[in-house]
Order: structure tokens, then sequence, then C-alpha cells
């Protein structure tokens, strides 16, 4: 079997990306007799038609991106038909993967869905194990919205200030997270990097505990033979989760990895991106919260790192910067290497190259920050972009 130097790891899903809509927006709220009132009440169980259009309308007032669970499948494929879309391939493993292709890196992938679209869309010359036997059709609903929109219906009245994305889960085989021996047994012996992101949406305690307990079994195994391991944080749908999943694996994790509305929730206040001071201070909390050597935090003004050796990562920091706004301003059309030079080369953005200055000076060698690029396009891409800093981050990780 074919051996990769980077290996990737644990879910993955089906999306429907949904074409920019207001229209249709406001016909569902007009449908559903929705006002704001509804906007500002306790979030719910997502139950039908009705509790979706409710929780997508506070994610885009809010201007926030973020993920929320369906219960069934039917509901999300109800919602979609409201809208034109594309079916395209989900998760930080797949995307990740994709990415890194285009510069020339292949991987092995760890996934537990599979079906036509899937085997379609993944680089043929990369390795996967999927640990599901069985076709099956996991659904996320991946809705974009853009800066200086507006929806307008009842008494609702919302303008979007910048451009973000929401996810809606239906996803069991990422519920219940069958680990695959094979891909931990014979699928990595040559790995520099495993890359590490899931159990967000595993609700089952007992069966989470079942699933970590394996887990850090093989990363104390990678660990052994050199591999480094870093931790993409996702979205949990559920605190304990989350904490379980920390308080097992942490111990054996080389860098965590995670966005600024992550750490604005892990730290449960608002963070102003822009003040040093403030961000400093939140990548200590979350280092020494977490007892990790090296946090990384992935923004639209900067990406950066904090704890061990730092400044070692600036070229893995460029090359999340580079995947991620590459893909910012091509979307699904970036395709040539071409691309990813010429935005590589575009100027710093300024106020990220005034932060990463600032950053710098409080952190010393404790800190790397290296800033956003200018970008020019008026229609740009704003799904997978987590993703993306991934897979233009670690294989330079995998070249140290």
């Amino acid at each position: 079997m074919q051996q990769h130097k980077i290996g990737l790891g644990l879910g993955n899903n089906t999306d429907f990306e949904l074409v920019w809509n207001p229209k249709a927006l406001e016909q569902c709220i007009r449908e559903y007799d929705v006002h704001e009132k509804d906007l500002k009440e306790e979030r719910r169980p997502i139950l039908n038609e009705k509790d979706l259009l409710i929780n997508v309308l506070r994610f885009i007032k809010s201007g926030i991106g973020g993920e929320c669970i369906l219960e069934d499948t039917e509901t999300a494929l109800q919602f979609s038909k409201r809208f034109d879309y594309e079916i395209t391939i989900g998760g930080t493993c797949p995307r990740s993967a994709i990415a890194m292709r285009k510069l020339g890196y292949t991987s092995c992938m760890h996934l537990v869905t599979m079906n036509e679209h899937i085997k379609n869309l993944l680089p043929p010359d990369c390795s996967y194990v999927c640990s599901n036997k069985d076709e099956s059709f996991d659904i996320h609903l991946i809705i974009q919205y853009p800066a200086d929109a507006d929806i307008i219906a009842n008494d609702i009245r919302i303008h979007t200030v910048r451009a973000n994305r929401i996810i809606i889960d239906d996803d069991y085989n990422n519920s219940i997270m069958n680990l695959s021996e094979d891909f931990f047994d014979n699928y990595l012996s040559e790995a520099k990097v495993f890359m590490l992101s899931g159990f967000n949406v595993m609700q089952d305690h007992e069966l989470l505990k079942k699933r970590l307990s394996y887990m850090k079994e093989q990363l104390i195994k990678l660990k052994k033979q050199g591999t480094t391991i870093y931790y993409e944080d996702a979205c949990f749908a559920d605190e304990t989760s989350n904490q379980l999943c920390k308080a097992y694996l942490f111990e054996h994790v080389d860098i965590f990895s995670l966005n600024e509305d992550e750490m604005k929730d892990y730290l449960q206040r608002d963070i102003d991106l822009l003040d040093a001071s403030q961000v400093a201070a939140a990548a200590k909390t979350l280092k020494e919260r977490f007892a990790i050597p090296l946090v990384v935090i992935h923004s639209k003004y900067w990406a950066l790192a904090y704890g061990n050796h730092a400044k070692a990562y600036a070229a893995c920091l460029k090359g999340g910067i580079t995947m991620a706004t590459t893909r910012f301003r091509f979307g699904d059309s970036f395709n040539e290497p071409a691309q990813y030079k010429e935005t590589y080369a575009l100027p710093d953005d300024e106020e990220g190259k005034k932060f990463a200055g600032a950053f710098a000076s409080i952190v010393g060698d404790r800190g790397c920050c290296i800033p956003s690029v200018m970008v020019e396009e008026q229609k740009v891409t704003t799904i997978g972009l987590g993703d993306a800093f991934v897979g233009g981050f670690i294989p330079q990780l995998s070249e140290m």
C-alpha cells in the first residue's frame, strides 16, 4: 500500500453548497410567519424547516459563522430545494487534502462516509480508508452569505457587514465516528504529520469515551515514531464532548489550531482582532489552559503561532494564509499553482501588518504572526477557508 508523509483524519460528509438568495429566505420568513422576537428566543433543536430558518437568521444577524445540528435528513433536503446548490465534498480532512494536492502534496485520509459524489471529488493519487463499508449520504447544508446584503420580511430587518458561512449538519456517521484499525495499523508508518479533527458532533458520551480511548492509543504510537500531531478544532455541539476530547487527547497533541470564532467561544468574551494586547493575552490563556506546546490561531487579518519555538513556524503560517486566501479569491475555480503563487506575492494587509508588529513587540520569541494579504475581489468564497488554511500549513510542517 502507498505510504504518505501526511495523514489526515477523521471524518467527512457531502456538502450541499446553497447559492445565496435573500429572496428565498424572505419568502420562507413570510411562509412560516417568523418575526424578530423569534430570533431572540432561546436556541432549540432543529426539528423542522422553521427551526432551521430561525437558526440561519440568527447567525446572519450576528455576523458570525458557525455550525448547528439537524435531527433528520428530510429537513435539509426540503430546505435545499428552495435554492440552487452545488454538491461538493466536506470535512477538514478531504478539503485540506484537495488543497495541498494542488501544491503537489499527497496524503492518506481516514473517512467515515462514502458515495459516488465523494469518490469523484477525491484526489486520485491520494489514499483513503473509509470506516463505513456501506454507501452513505451524510449531508451538510452550507450557506455562504455576503457582506452588504439585506433580508427584509415581516418585521425582520437584517443587514450584513461581513461575509461568512453557516454549516447545518446531518451527520450520523460522524456522530458515531467508527475508527478504522486498518488505517492506523497500516497507512501511517511513514507519516511525519497527522492532522486530527473530529468528534465534534458526537453526543453519546460513553461511545465518545470509547472512541477517544482508542484514538489516544494511536496518538501515543504515532508520537513514538516521531509523528507531529496537529489538532484542528471544530465547533462542538456539546460542551461535555469538547471537554472529553481535550482531556483524553491533548497530552499527546503538539499543535492546537483554531479560528477566531472558536477562540472567542473558549474565552467567553469578544476580542478585538486588531488589538495585539488582547490577542496575545488570549493566546497565552489558551496555551496555559490546555497545556499545549503550540497554539495556532487563524483569522481574516492574520495567522499566528504562540508557544514553543513559535518563530520556526513562519513558513507554515504563510502557507496557511496563502492557501486560505487563494480559496477566498477563486473558490472552487482554484486549480492552478499559479493562482497560489500570485496570492503569495500580494502585498500585506495594512491592518494585519500593523497588528503583527505590535504582537511581536509584546510576545517576543514566544510568538510569530504573519499578516493576511490585500484582496481586491468582491465576489469571494467563505466556505472551507479554515480547511484551506490547514491544507497550506501542513505541507510546510511536513518539511520541518
